[in-house]
């Protein structure tokens, strides 16, 4: 019986490589971006378990480019410090010494830990902010928030030289600013929203710590246009933190993204259920419905 199952297990995961071969072949070249953040970041299974998904998708021929936050980790050490934190309408005021907290956590401690992960299990990673190479130039998003910011300028070439080259970049959403003397907190979210529209990327993952955008009645909505996206806002539907999530990907649509997805980063290889299964993993927005079942096979 237990060699039956073990036959049973072997067939499944052969079929399961083979079901994968178009998608793989589909995306062969793809630049996508991953934003990680959220609670698996502090889970060092679920990081392995991230960096390997990042692993194989550069293996197989796309071009991944990591962009993560790091809050939970930012509130420690601001408690650790003694240094107050407010918030306004869920934005965190960032002062002087705020932002070179966030600095020293974001670009020192969470980005090599992701870094490091991914070279554990076999690829190639540089850890990078967006104040290298004026990656991400940054203006202040609203005085009220200090040092919060938003980018204004993106210049993306040190990132296609790097996967070029067969590295991995990961990407902490620490900006300089306009005059270069600025450093800026920038949302993570945003940020690597604003790296996929300046590289043209086929997608953006948005991994949180939910399933997807939910309708009225709480179901996960697997395909959505931006037009339902608005509409679904303004009615209410999407509300509160998933607000900030779908603003990101409009933009991203608007500036090039082919589709952007929002799904749960605690589910495991969660990326690879998107990309490479036809059922995906939560939602997906673009700007048309796609013409034939396949979520990824559509154009």
């Amino acid at each position: 019986m237990k060699a039956q199952n073990m036959d049973r297990d072997w067939i499944t995961t052969a079929r399961t490589l083979s079901e994968a071969v178009p998608y793989m072949q589909r995306y062969s070249g793809a630049v996508v971006v991953v934003k990680f953040g959220g609670n698996a970041m502090g889970d060092a299974e679920a990081m392995a378990s991230f960096a390997r998904d990042i692993v194989l998708m550069k293996q197989v021929g796309m071009n991944p480019v990591v962009v993560h936050g790091g809050g939970p980790m930012i509130n420690q050490m601001l408690d650790k410090l003694g240094i107050k934190s407010d918030f306004i309408r869920g934005k965190r005021v960032t002062d002087q010494a705020t932002v070179e907290v966030v600095e020293m956590v974001l670009t020192g401690l969470v980005n090599k830990r992701i870094v490091q992960a991914i070279m554990d299990e076999g690829g190639r990673a540089v850890g990078l902010s967006g104040k290298d190479d004026d990656l991400m130039v940054a203006a202040a998003d609203d005085p009220e928030l200090g040092f919060v910011g938003k980018p204004v300028e993106m210049n993306v070439q040190v990132l296609r030289d790097l996967y070029t080259a067969g590295i991995i970049p990961v990407i902490a959403p620490v900006a300089t600013g306009m005059d270069s003397l600025e450093t800026f907190n920038v949302n993570g979210d945003t940020a690597a929203g604003a790296i996929a529209g300046a590289l043209k990327a086929d997608r953006l993952l948005l991994l949180t710590d939910v399933s997807g955008v939910k309708d009225a009645e709480g179901k996960v909505v697997t395909q959505l246009t931006p037009e339902q996206v608005r509409k679904m806002t303004e009615d209410g539907i999407i509300a509160g933190g998933m607000i900030p999530k779908t603003e990101t990907a409009l933009k991203a649509i608007e500036d090039g993204v082919r589709a952007v997805v929002i799904l749960d980063g605690r589910l495991p290889n969660a990326s690879l259920l998107e990309l490479f299964t036809e059922h995906g993993a939560g939602s997906i927005i673009r700007s048309t419905e796609p013409r034939v079942k396949s979520r990824e096979t559509a154009t």
